[in-house]
Parts: C-alpha cells; sequence; structure tokens
C-alpha cells in the first residue's frame, strides 16, 4: 500500500508549533501572575497595571550586573567617542 504525503509526519515542523505553543503557554501564565499582583496592588493606576503586565518579562539583576562591573558593550554605540583623535 503507497503513502500519500499527508500520511508522512513532519517532526520538525511539528516540534516548532509544539515550542510555539509551550512559549505562548509561559508567556500567558506569566502575564496572568504579573496582573493578579498588580490586582493585590490597591491604589495602582491603570498606567501602573499596564506597565506591569508589560515588564512582566524582565528579570531583576544580579550583583554581578550592578555598578562596577566592566561592560560588554558601550553606552551609546552611534556616538562618536570621547577619545582623542590622532
Amino acid at each position: 500500500m503507497a503513502r500519500s504525503e499527508c500520511d508522512v509526519i513532519n517532526f520538525s515542523a511539528l516540534e516548532r508549533e509544539l515550542q510555539g505553543a509551550v512559549e505562548s503557554e509561559r508567556r500567558h501564565e506569566r502575564e496572568n501572575d504579573a496582573k493578579l499582583r498588580a490586582i493585590s496592588q490597591r491604589g495602582s493606576s491603570y498606567s501602573q497595571f499596564r506597565d506591569l503586565v508589560l515588564t512582566c518579562h524582565l528579570k531583576p539583576l544580579e550583583k554581578k550586573d550592578k555598578d562596577g562591573a566592566p561592560r560588554k558593550q558601550p553606552w551609546n554605540p552611534v556616538a562618536p567617542s570621547n577619545e582623542p583623535r590622532t
């Protein structure tokens, strides 16, 4: 019996779809948790609520990320440097 192309499973496409669904579920849970935390903070305005939900994907800085740590990227790579030209 011959197999048609419809019967063949594309595992790479299936895995991409699964990864997208997993990331979507994580985002939904993260945003929902942020909404519940924002609601529990009484007295916040809608703009504060919205900001909390929009920034829920950010992670706090670690000690090594704070002041005094060497920079890996210049503050503004487009601006000309302050070094004297030779």
